[in-house]
């Protein structure tokens, strides 16, 4: 596949190509061009052209534009989730699951962009008023993660587009044949052309180029703290929006009275689910003394009953990790917590042997007796890898969660509603799930405290980043 500008599939400059491989197995299975500044100029001025004429399209006709994707993304489901799941080695039900629900965040955008207001003070003057209207910020900048390529892509493209912006997207080099095909879907739905503009690349040569062009006035990131630090301060010195969404490293708190039937089997799943790597998955785990020992026993079993194999198989749980980085991570992780005194739970070791040998196959894997300064409980593993650690307080409990750079998502169990509140409100996170785990709704916001990012996504908060505020004053006299 080719860069999708103004409507089109259009060859990278420099002819130089990317492959692209199913994760599973290694082998390739396409390839797209590895773009440069040349791609980025071609598709930002594609964008820019299309700016005033999307801009000023009616509301209602967008909100119609947007329903129609969202109907083509339903109606493409399967070959988007089967893309996704060569692209990222998730197991297709979830792969499945993630074009839905992207599709169903495109929808609610879309009816929320309908209730986007004015405001028109009463100032009580003869001939004075005051207009508080909005205007889409302009061409928007989009660079999106490999682990949710088109949910984590939703996110901020449904809210620019509704918000009248013309996108230009940058996949990661891991997935980029979702994006693509998604592009043309929405192309053929009705997006007008420069509007919707996907290029192919590497961060340091394209996303250099897509941050930094003078045309771009926002940039919507999600990813590692260090690359979003660098964007922000790049994107800062040019006096353009930010968007940041940067990772977690995201704490369960479960006290002496959480019911634990109701807890390990929502916390097995929300820990290991698309093999450890998104961003608000629990990553380390502050357990109560008082029932420390049957906690770890029973979310070891719960670990070891998950399978790990080819995710095309409906009994599977868990594909492989993206690539030899995160495995290293992982086990980098096990063995700096091995080596401070922690014990495995369950697994630990990189699987091999018949169809592990293709890819990076790592288990669902558990560590108790953990502290706080082990890796696996202080930066973020992405990777199914969880750390486990006994505390003799509350207190202590919520002082370790918030011991922390990041401030994405946390979670608390606890049979007292009263004490489960109390430690939502004083975890410093974005997000705090009491007593269940259950996906993000769509009209809430989504984002981080500290270094997990800057600005908000999902519902009405994420479309107004995206308009900039202007204020009119008119006279009335004469």
């Amino acid at each position: 596949m080719n860069h999708f500008i103004n409507n089109v599939f259009t060859p990278g400059a420099s002819g130089q190509r990317i492959p692209v491989r199913n994760k599973a197995t290694g082998a390739v299975i396409d390839s797209v061009p590895d773009g440069d500044a040349q791609d980025a100029e071609a598709a930002i001025c594609a964008a820019h052209a299309a700016q005033s004429l999307w801009a000023g399209t009616l509301l209602a006709q967008r909100v119609k534009v947007q329903h129609a994707a969202a109907d083509a993304m339903r109606q493409h489901a399967d070959e988007l989730a089967k893309l996704i799941t060569l692209e990222v080695g998730r197991p297709l039900a979830g792969s499945l699951t993630e074009v839905e629900r992207s599709a169903d965040l495109l929808d609610f955008y879309a009816e929320e962009g309908l209730r986007l207001r004015g405001e028109m003070p009463l100032l009580n003057e003869p001939d004075q008023r005051v207009l508080v209207t909005h205007q889409p910020v302009g061409v928007v900048s989009i660079i999106a993660p490999f682990n949710f390529p088109i949910t984590l892509l939703m996110l901020k493209l449904g809210a620019a587009l509704v918000a009248g912006c013309a996108v230009v997207a940058k996949p990661s080099e891991d997935t980029p044949l979702s994006t693509l095909r998604l592009a043309e879907l929405f192309a053929q739905a009705g997006y007008p052309s420069g509007v919707f503009n996907v290029v192919t690349g590497y961060g340091q040569t394209l996303g250099q180029a897509l941050i930094t062009h003078p045309l771009v006035r926002k940039v919507s990131f999600t990813g590692s703290v260090p690359t979003g630090q660098r964007i922000a301060a790049q994107a800062a010195g040019l006096g353009k929006r930010l968007t940041l969404e940067l990772g977690g490293q995201c704490p369960a708190l479960v006290y002496e009275d959480a019911d634990l039937d109701a807890a390990i089997p929502a916390m097995v799943k929300h820990a290991y689910s698309n093999s450890g790597q998104y961003c608000y998955r629990i990553n380390r785990i502050y357990v109560l003394e008082a029932i420390y020992e049957a906690f770890v026993e029973r979310f070891g079993a719960g670990a070891r009953a998950l399978t790990v194999g080819d995710p095309f198989d409906a009994n599977v749980q868990l594909g492989p990790v993206i690539g030899d980085k995160i495995l290293s991570r992982a086990e980098a992780h096990v063995a700096d917590a091995l080596a401070r005194g922690a014990h495995l739970v369950c697994g630990g070791q990189r699987l091999r042997g018949g169809l592990y040998d293709g890819g990076c196959f790592f288990p669902p894997t558990a560590l108790a007796g953990c502290t706080q300064r082990m890796k696996v409980m202080c930066e973020e593993t992405f990777a199914p890898v969880v750390g486990i650690m006994p505390v003799a307080t509350r207190q202590q409990a919520i002082t370790l969660a918030n011991d922390s750079e990041y401030g994405l998502a946390a979670f608390v169990f606890t049979r007292d509603a009263g004490a489960g509140l109390r430690a939502a409100e004083q975890v410093e996170a974005g997000s705090v799930w009491v007593n269940n785990i259950h996906r993000s709704y769509h009209m809430v916001p989504f984002g981080g405290m500290k270094n997990s990012g800057l600005g908000r996504e999902k519902g009405r908060y994420a479309i107004e980043s995206y308009l900039e505020p202007k204020t009119i004053y008119l006279g009335l006299s004469g």
